[in-house]
């Protein structure tokens, strides 16, 4: 674990006046905007300045050196403090090789535009528009869960390239968290993963102010969170007053110190302060604190009641001279020892530079199977499990695993080992029954370069949906193997059907869905997805077996690429009706087709396995599959119909479900509610008929 350069010190006059100036900017901001938080960062400003100005190991000059030490604000309604620090610190928009990094990542006119439209200060961080933040925080635990994920891709990214004499990863993660954060239960979840993982390089400081928005916090939590974090493995620091920067220091440095467990700092502070009439109120938390008492607290501080948005030259002349000083010498020491790894280490630099660079290795894809055609079949999971395994062999920091489902979601990659504190270089990932923290992780993996895909039943979808939100807001290529996808898992019943999960997830903007309707459309879906780093994706997978299809009459499973394709064409050409399938109803519409020729009906049938893609598609290629001429269309998925309209119009006709499962085996349960090619080739026969 990294070491801070500079010995402890007392507070100065300085660097008073840089808390202070952290305090009237987010002051300010706020009452600007008439809108936002601005208690939190009053009353947190003295430890987030500790943490900038004498731990943390960043460059400002280039905010994305791989081995900085992260900075996360998991309480992200008090964004303005993190902006205060972004301006004061001075850090770029980009690196030194970037065009943008002349240009200040947070600029003054930047805070004052505060929460307004296409300022880069929004409401609550973002990190794909920001320079600066690490990740996108404001749902209450999220970031907690994410610096776990970060926490642990750090021990990753060292025991598979750290060699004696060349530490190229050993980054550390602080966390700024609140009573809220503490409260969601994905923020439990995470802080149970790092203490059994001993993510010793994970630090969280808990703002104990007993404010929430409804008030006191007794109204609602009264638990003793530091035995709380004692039982689940972490190192418990207390500091009574966060102002108390000697007593911060001691906490921070015993972190540092620590080798066995992550580090919880539990801060008394005020909310609101300085504010004369608002502190220790829950009001200074969800509003705007209003002129006067603004000129109140400025003038508690000693500060020009009038001044507006000041930031006295010496304020950013100390970040430069702390944080800027401390992190450009780590950084040169950093490239100095990545420049040497070739040296001696030829083979792994070649690797590291291809995942600096964000490049897949060359050959990436050679371990993708070719599957045979088999009437049996495989489950979709089953043939997704062999893909993993295939890619796991090419691309070394693809990894992952499930909660507690590895067995049944196939994502056990034989001899990759277990990560753990016995193996941080391993590659099977074990989450125990906590989906959300699961998922909430592998977004703070991704934000740290790696692959990472996580797995469980599709229909705990539902667990881990505010997380993988996250990822499509954020940009973050997180593979979700979602396995069990319908009434096709059979016996386990309505509980674990899933019928509304496959329209949830269609929902979300920036989301890939896969559906795939055989063994090779699975491995083509992979094929797809590695190359898109910056867009999450659902992979939609059966548990019961279904044909891998034989191509030679077929389309080719490569249209998977572009959503949607022509399976079988219609003889002639010219279909009568279109039937369009996903997933295991794909062979059900093939043999509906076969039904309907015999009746001298001509279908075509499609396979879309991913709308979103076939949306992304040039209005020709649509019309080429799903030409406008033909009305006459049935669409056949085991799940709820909302949506489908788009694809089969105001004349098509959905066979699927339109209530919950039930508990049996899968044909029967496919047969009890209608499921069937002979309901397909009946509904296209009528809309024939007209």
């Amino acid at each position: 674990m990294s070491s801070p350069t500079a010995a402890p010190r007392p507070a100065t006059d300085i660097d008073r006046l840089a808390i202070d100036t952290i305090r009237t900017l987010s002051m300010d901001a706020v009452e600007a905007a008439k809108s936002g938080h601005p208690g939190t960062p009053m009353a947190l400003a003295p430890v987030a300045y500790t943490v900038w100005s004498e731990f943390l190991r960043y460059d400002p000059a280039d905010p994305t050196w791989p081995n900085r030490d992260r900075f996360v604000l998991s309480c992200g309604h008090a964004s303005m403090l993190l902006y205060s620090l972004i301006h004061l610190a001075g850090i770029r928009r980009g690196g030194p090789a970037s065009a943008d990094h002349r240009t200040p990542a947070v600029s003054l006119d930047e805070i004052k535009r505060f929460r307004q439209l296409d300022s880069v200060c929004a409401g609550h961080p973002e990190h794909h528009m920001t320079g600066g933040i690490e990740t996108t925080t404001g749902p209450l635990g999220q970031g907690c869960g994410n610096s776990v994920g970060m926490a642990m891709a750090s021990r990753w990214l060292g025991a598979h390239y750290n060699r004696p004499g060349h530490t190229v990863f050993d980054f550390d993660t602080y966390v700024l968290c609140s009573d809220g954060d503490l409260m969601e239960g994905v923020a439990a979840e995470a802080a149970s993963i790092a203490g059994h993982l001993k993510l010793a390089n994970l630090c969280w400081i808990y703002d104990d102010n007993s404010i929430t928005i409804e008030g006191e916090t007794h109204l609602a939590f009264a638990e003793d969170v530091a035995k709380r974090f004692e039982g689940l493995g972490w190192r418990i620091q207390h500091v009574s007053d966060a102002n108390d920067a000697a007593q911060l220091r001691k906490a921070l440095l015993a972190f540092k110190a620590e080798q066995e467990k992550p580090t919880l700092v539990i801060v008394k502070s005020v909310i609101g302060y300085g504010a004369p009439k608002k502190a220790g109120s829950h009001e200074s938390h969800g509003s705007p604190l209003g002129a006067e008492e603004i000129k109140g607290a400025k003038t508690a501080y000693g500060w020009p009641a009038d001044a507006q948005f000041l930031v006295p030259p010496e304020v950013p002349e100390r970040f430069a001279a702390t944080l800027g000083v401390r992190g450009r010498q780590a950084h040169e020491t950093w490239q100095k020892t990545v420049a040497d790894y070739s040296k001696s280490h030829a083979d792994l630099a070649a690797e590291l530079k291809n995942f600096l660079d964000g490049r897949l290795p060359t050959g990436w894809d050679k371990g993708i199977p070719c599957f045979p055609a088999d009437p049996k079949g495989l489950a979709s999971r089953v043939s997704s499990g062999k893909v993993i395994q295939g890619l796991s062999a090419g691309v070394p920091w693809f990894l992952g695993g499930s909660a507690d489902l590895a067995p049944s979601t196939m994502t056990l990659v034989p001899g990759a080992g277990d990560f753990g504190p016995g193996d941080y270089a391993a590659r099977n990932f074990h989450f125990g029954i906590r989906e959300h923290g699961m998922a909430s992780a592998c977004n703070g993996m991704a934000l740290s370069g790696l692959r990472p895909y996580c797995a469980t039943f599709f229909v705990f979808l539902d667990y881990l949906k505010p997380a993988l939100r996250l990822s499509a807001l954020g940009h973050l290529g997180v593979i979700y193997v979602l396995t069990h996808d319908s009434i096709g898992l059979g016996e386990d019943g309505p509980t674990h059907q899933p019928i509304e999960q496959l329209a949830t997830a269609r929902a979300v903007p920036g989301l890939s869905v896969f559906r795939p309707g055989d063994a090779n459309e699975v491995a083509e879906t992979y094929g797809v997805v590695m190359q898109r780093a910056d867009r999450p994706a659902v992979i939609v997978l059966s548990r019961q077996n279904i044909p891998t299809l034989d191509r030679a009459n077929l389309g080719s499973a490569a249209g998977t690429a572009k959503g949607a394709y022509i399976l079988k064409e219609a003889s002639g050409g010219k279909p009568d009706c279109i039937l369009i399938g996903t997933g295991s109803e794909v062979q059900i519409c093939l043999d509906a087709a076969a039904k309907l020729a015999e009746a001298g009906v001509q279908a075509r049938v499609v396979s879309m396995p991913s709308w979103d893609l076939f949306e992304a598609q040039e209005a020709a290629y649509r019309e080429s599959v799903l030409p406008a001429a033909v009305t006459a269309r049935v669409a056949c998925e085991a799940a709820c119909g909302f949506g489908w309209d788009k694809w089969i119009g105001p004349r098509g006709t959905f066979i699927g479900m339109h209530s919950f499962g039930a508990s049996g085996p899968a044909p029967a349960l496919y047969k009890h509610f209608g499921i069937t090619a002979d309901a397909v080739a009946a509904a296209a026969k009528k809309l024939v008929a007209g």
